[in-house]
Order: structure tokens, then C-alpha cells, then sequence
């Protein structure tokens, strides 16, 4: 049996054991390891495979993965979380449909303290889906908004989806995370406007909340103080330089424990939770890094990856139309496959395409970020639907999905306006050069 024969075999094969909900890091290494000792030989592929994990668990540039997540965990055991959350319903819980735009908000602010769209989601679930169920708000509303706010995550650095593709990419990181800025603000700000439009359509789906003072108002900023503070420090040390993305996820962490302890709300209990969470989520990282990159030595081997691109490249279509291809290959794989795995599994293929067609690698990060956004909230992987679900076990799953449909709208507007105006990615990493 010939190569590109047994890598597509271990494609399809692959696509059925996703389908199947097993451990996306380990499929790919298994199916990896296999495929590279049918077309090598067994050593070859044991070589391969011990050395891909120690490299991937020993790697310097990695170790960014835990800091950052650590530094969302800590801020969350903290209370930062809920202060933020305050703080945002204290300006727009008056308005149609405030509860749900101050819930946008808030999760845009823990993302850019979290970089885990789970973290953001698990966290705004248990603050803000008590308050809009007080408020008797629409359950598909506030879980679709809650789901579709956690992706935040995905997008407003510091994010993890980010390290992962600058370190496949060899791409600066500090100037991916400068590019999710204003991408980020505007993805929040389609989201706060799908809101609206939703209860101005359905005014029953969410009764406005109480008006509050200018007073109120004033008092209420300071919940904002201590996320403004970790953001600055990490986001404005990377932007003029003072560390680098690995350093500036060891002080945010280390500020994010200053600011618990002189607050004197981050309990020993929460801490020790956050570092066993941190651990959890940054090996369940670790692990889909390592089993891609042994998968994608596998599809290497098979020369898959570069037929693909070869197809594609020579198909009679302008770059812009090429590029749409591309596009919807995203838009597709994103709704049966996780996000990290989506991207680690299709940048070795697509990648050298999308440089030889001449487009920036920067953008090119954003736009396939906020492409496989959209498949956390989209069945059957949706990953934030079944975060949401898995703590408000009262709530139908079909209920969440329902109403976390209209925001898919918000980010394909995001794409198409980012696709037409690129320089909303690139103005900010251009003042980096």
C-alpha cells in the first residue's frame, strides 16, 4: 500500500474516532505513530513519537501555555471575575438587554486576563446565569450569550490559541497577541449588538434591569482596576518590548497572586485549585501540541500536505477566491473538530500555501482564530455549549445551541470586514516592527 493511500486511511480514520468524543491528543498520537511505522518502520515511529513528546513537555517556548492559563485561574479564585462583571452591569444593565451586553463585556475583560475560551465560559456561567435567570431572561438568550462570550477567549490575548499557532507558524507571538486587540473589541462589540437586535425583535426575552446613579457608576469602575493592571502589565511590557511572551506570563501571574493576597481574596483553598485546574488544562494542551505535531509528521511523510496545497494553489481562481476556499475548509472542519487540533492538524498543510499566495501570516493567524471560533458554539464539538450545559444541568442543551445560533452571524460579519479591511488585525503589530 502506497503512502498518500495509508495517510488518507488514517484521515478518514482519524475524522470517525473525533466523532467518537476520545481524547483528541491521543487519537492523533496513536493514529500518527501507527501510520509512521506502516510507511517507515516501528522504530521509526517509536523514535519519532518519544522524541516529538519530550520535546513538546521540555520545550522553553511552551512553558507560556500554563503561565497564562494560571494567571486566568487565579484571577477567577480571586473574585476579579465577578467584580468586572459588576462593574459592566452597573453601565448597561439598564439597557435593552444590558444583563446580556454587560455579560459580553465582562467575559471580554477575563479574556484578556484568561486566554482560555473554557475557563471564560465556566467562570461567566457561574456569575452571570444566576443574575439574568433573576431577571427572568430568556434561557436561550442567556446561555447562547454566555457560550458565545466565552470565545473571547479564543481571540483577546493573552490567548492560548495564539501561542500555539506563533510557535507552529515560527510567527512573533507578542505580535499575534497585538493583533487579537482590535479584532477582539470588535468581534465584543457584534456581539453586544446581536444582543440588542435580539431583544428589540423579542422585547420579552429580557425585561431591562434597575437604572443606577452616576454615584453607582463612579464606585463601580474600581472593579475594573486590578484587570486593567494585569493587562498593562503583560499586554504593554510585550507591546514596547520590556519581556518576552514567556516572561510576561510569569509576572502576570505573579501580579495576578500580588493583587488576591492585597485584596485579601484569594484563599489557600483557591489557590491551590487554581494551580491543580491550571495543571489539568495546560497537560490536556500539552498533549494535543504533541500528538499534532507526531500526526503531522505522519501526513509529512505521506506528502498529503504538500499535493493538497499544490491543488490548490493551481486552481484557476484569483488569491482573494482562494483564500474564501480556505476560509470555508475552516468554517467547515471547525464545527466536528476542536479548535487547538483544527489548527495544528491544518497549518502544515495550509500555511506555505497562504505565504506563497502572498498573505500576511499575522492576519492569516486572526482570521482562522475567528473562524474556528465559531466551533465552539456550533454543533456536534461545541465545546462552550457543553461547558454552559455541564453547570446548568436544568437547561436543555438544545436550548443553548438555540440561542447561541445568532452569534455565529456576529463573527462571519467579523470575518467579512477583516477579510475587506485587514489593517483592523495589522494596524497595532505594524507600530511593533
Amino acid at each position: 500500500m502506497d503512502p498518500t493511500t495509508i495517510g488518507l486511511i488514517g484521515l478518514v480514520v482519524l475524522i470517525i474516532f473525533l466523532f467518537s468524543r476520545m481524547p483528541v491528543g491521543f487519537v492523533m498520537a496513536l493514529l500518527g505513530f501507527i501510520g509512521f511505522s506502516l510507511v517507515v518502520s516501528v522504530e521509526s515511529g517509536l523514535r519519532i513519537m518519544t522524541k516529538d513528546f519530550f520535546r513538546i513537555f521540555g520545550s522553553y517556548n511552551l512553558t507560556v501555555v500554563p503561565l497564562f492559563i494560571f494567571m486566568g485561574q487565579i484571577a477567577f479564585h480571586a473574585g476579579i471575575s465577578r467584580r468586572l462583571f459588576d462593574t459592566a452591569y452597573k453601565f448597561l444593565g439598564a439597557l435593552p438587554g444590558g444583563l446580556g451586553i454587560a455579560t459580553i463585556g465582562a467575559c471580554a475583560g477575563f479574556a484578556s486576563i484568561c486566554g482560555s475560551t473554557n475557563a471564560s465560559v465556566a467562570t461567566m456561567t457561574t456569575v452571570a446565569l444566576p443574575e439574568m435567570k433573576r431577571y427572568k431572561y430568556s434561557l436561550s438568550l442567556s446561555t447562547g450569550t454566555i457560550a458565545a462570550g466565552g470565545s473571547l477567549g479564543v481571540l483577546i490575548p493573552p490567548s492560548v490559541i495564539f501561542i500555539v499557532y506563533g510557535i507552529a507558524t515560527e510567527q512573533s507571538i507578542g505580535r499575534l497577541f497585538a493583533a487579537g486587540i482590535l479584532p477582539g473589541i470588535l468581534l465584543a462589540a457584534c456581539f453586544a449588538a446581536t444582543v440588542f437586535i435580539w431583544v428589540r425583535i423579542k422585547p420579552d426575552a429580557a425585561p431591562r434591569g434597575a437604572k443606577t446613579t452616576l454615584k453607582e457608576k463612579f464606585i463601580a469602575l474600581t472593579g475594573i482596576g486590578e484587570t486593567l493592571i494585569l493587562f498593562l502589565l503583560v499586554m504593554g511590557g510585550l507591546f514596547i518590548g520590556f519581556f518576552t511572551p514567556t516572561e510576561a506570563g510569569a509576572i502576570g501571574a505573579g501580579g495576578a497572586i500580588l493583587l488576591g493576597v492585597i485584596r485579601r481574596r484569594l484563599s489557600w483553598r483557591g489557590f491551590v485549585q487554581a494551580v491543580v485546574e491550571s495543571t489539568r488544562i495546560s497537560c490536556m494542551v500539552l498533549v494535543i501540541v504533541a500528538g499534532a505535531i507526531v500526526f503531522g509528521h505522519f501526513m509529512a511523510i505521506t506528502r498529503i500536505p504538500y499535493m493538497a496545497a499544490e491543488w490548490v494553489g493551481n486552481l484557476p481562481l484569483p488569491n482573494f477566491a482562494i483564500m474564501l476556499f480556505i476560509v470555508f475548509i475552516y468554517l467547515i472542519g471547525g464545527c466536528f473538530m476542536d479548535s487547538l487540533a483544527m489548527i495544528l492538524l491544518t497549518v502544515p498543510i495550509i500555511f506555505p500555501l497562504v505565504m506563497a499566495l502572498g498573505f500576511d501570516p499575522i492576519w492569516f493567524g486572526v482570521i482562522i482564530v475567528l473562524i474556528t471560533e465559531m466551533g465552539v458554539i456550533t454543533p456536534p464539538v461545541g465545546i462552550n455549549v457543553y461547558v454552559v450545559s455541564g453547570i446548568a444541568k436544568d437547561i436543555p442543551l438544545e436550548v443553548i445551541f438555540k440561542g447561541a445560533f445568532p452569534f455565529l452571524l456576529a463573527i462571519l460579519t467579523c470575518v467579512a470586514l477583516l477579510m475587506i479591511f485587514p489593517q483592523i488585525a495589522l494596524f497595532l503589530p505594524d507600530l511593533m516592527r
